[in-house]
């Protein structure tokens, strides 16, 4: 049975025939363009105020409306700057070949024009079209304009299609854009130099998770894509350079949800001879800066909250928080048992189960995302985390069970961790193999003895405070949106059939 996208997408392709019959070349190299259309709209106003007599324009862009009317047209065009009305008068009297292609343009075509750029009595800028070039024939139609593209799963599958016919989608992206550019400016301005590591890693480290495994043919080696660049930025602070970081992709073969995506952006940072609280002041003086660098406020829209990043943020101790929100002291309960027993009829108050396979660890986890994250809408560190959940942090003086670590979460989610790195070679030794005794044999997160790391520890590493960011989550929060897809280009979704 032919449907209506069909015969459209016929009708469009014998269009494209009736052109090459013609002799127009429908996807030509390249245009010459004078003016974005932004430019164009400018040039008319400097124009009308008296500052310049140059009129004629040559732009280009999609045609996203044709109105018809007789021998004359209206049609605007939008390039990446912008939108502006074409005016086409008597288009009996173009030339052939310019009136063959008029006839057959349709919504979705790129043109390039030629023309005067005035104002009509309705007060619209608009070029008068003297001649037309064909850039490109669209063979399939746009979503209709008067409701755009709101199909939530073909507007992450097709992100061309929602970018043209979603304005709000496209500026989200420039504002992440806008976000990461700042970040960069931030750390640069501070003596930090952006370098690059490894995505494929011969073993996963510098996080506990499932990692994704590849081949490497020519070594005949399984390599991992990074779940973490930690290790090997490290590295670089044993070398001698004393402040760095970088922004990129980390690939974790875990679940999706609204706020995690198989692949996501970090940016994980390294300063020398600084610790934890070093790191808490920069965060959250970076985030501020950030955020009135990007929207001109610290005072952003997030749900139906205002969220304000404005320094100094709360600072928490994690035990203190746990209990507050959740009503359990899980230090009184130092096994996993005990802690899973606490949490059981807490749990199942609101509906969930205590996983069986979990360690104590994972349990303290657990309670924070389930009863501390949720509440923590305004910017807030939590710090001083247990040992066994931090391997690779700094043990807080005075206290052998407690290590300097903080996360910084906004609009009930996690945004940053960071520790006072821990430098001892041979503890750390220790809290890897420790790590690997309390790994569950059915747990599927991976965490591996890096012994080139442990090796490069023992040439000296001096004091270091480290950080990471999720990036797309801080874009979230500075964009309004309230899922990680809206703001990663091309998201992870499950293949369609």
């Amino acid at each position: 049975m032919t449907t209506r996208l069909d015969r459209i997408t016929q009708q469009r392709r014998e269009k494209l025939e009736r052109l090459r019959g013609q002799g127009i070349d429908p996807y030509p190299h390249r245009y010459q363009r004078s003016h974005t259309t932004e430019e164009a709209i400018a040039l008319l106003e400097q124009n009308e105020a008296g500052q310049k007599e140059e009129k004629q324009v040559s732009i280009a862009g999609r045609i996203m409306a044709i109105r018809r009317m007789g021998k004359s047209a209206f049609a605007d065009v939008r390039d990446g700057s912008g939108k502006i009305q074409l005016l086409f008068q008597d288009t009996d009297k173009f030339p052939r070949k310019q009136a063959q292609l008029f006839k057959e343009l349709d919504i979705g075509d790129f043109i390039g024009v030629e023309g005067q750029v005035l104002r009509t009595r309705t007060g619209e800028p608009t070029v008068a079209v003297k001649k037309m070039n064909l850039l490109a024939k669209s063979l399939q139609p746009l979503p209709e304009k008067w409701h755009g593209l709101s199909d939530v799963d073909t507007r992450y599958r097709q992100r061309y299609l929602d970018l043209i016919s979603n304005p709000e989608t496209k500026l989200t992206f420039q504002t992440r854009s806008q976000v990461i550019n700042a970040m960069r400016q931030f750390l640069n301005e501070r003596d930090f130099i952006e370098v690059e590591t490894p995505v494929l890693q011969p073993s996963p480290g510098g996080a506990l998770a499932r990692p994704f495994v590849t081949h490497h043919h020519a070594l005949n080696q399984d390599f991992y894509l990074r779940i973490a660049p930690e290790l090997h930025l490290k590295r670089l602070i044993v070398g001698g350079l004393d402040r760095v970081y970088e922004l990129g992709r980390i690939f974790r073969n875990e679940g999706v949800s609204t706020k995690h995506n198989p692949e996501f952006t970090m940016l994980e940072s390294y300063q020398a001879y600084a610790d934890y609280n070093d790191v808490m002041d920069m965060l959250e003086e970076m985030v501020a800066w950030v955020s009135k660098k990007v929207t001109g406020t610290t005072r952003v829209k997030y749900s139906d909250y205002k969220i304000d990043f404005k320094p100094p943020w709360p600072r928490l101790n994690l035990r203190e928080a746990v209990e507050h929100y959740s009503g359990i002291d899980f230090v009184s309960y130092p096994t996993a048992d005990g802690l899973r027993d606490r949490m059981r009829d807490k749990m199942k108050a609101i509906g969930l189960e205590v996983d069986p396979q979990k360690n104590w660890a994972k349990l303290v986890d657990e309670l924070i995302s389930t009863f501390v994250e949720p509440g923590l809408i305004q910017p807030t560190f939590i710090k001083d985390y247990p040992v066994s959940m931090s391997p690779l942090a700094k043990t807080k003086p005075g206290e052998e069970r407690v290590v300097e670590r903080f996360e910084a979460f906004a609009g009930g989610m996690e945004i940053a961790n960071a520790f006072s790195e821990l430098n001892d070679p041979e503890e750390q030794r220790q809290r890897f193999v420790q790590q690997q005794k309390e790994r569950h044999e059915k747990d599927e997160e991976s965490w591996t003895i890096d012994e080139d790391y442990l090796l490069a520890l023992e040439y000296g590493m001096p004091p270091t405070g480290g950080l990471g960011v999720g990036v797309d989550r801080l874009v979230m929060l500075l964009t309004n949106q309230q899922s990680i897809r809206e703001v990663i280009l091309f998201p992870q979704l499950r293949e369609k059939a």
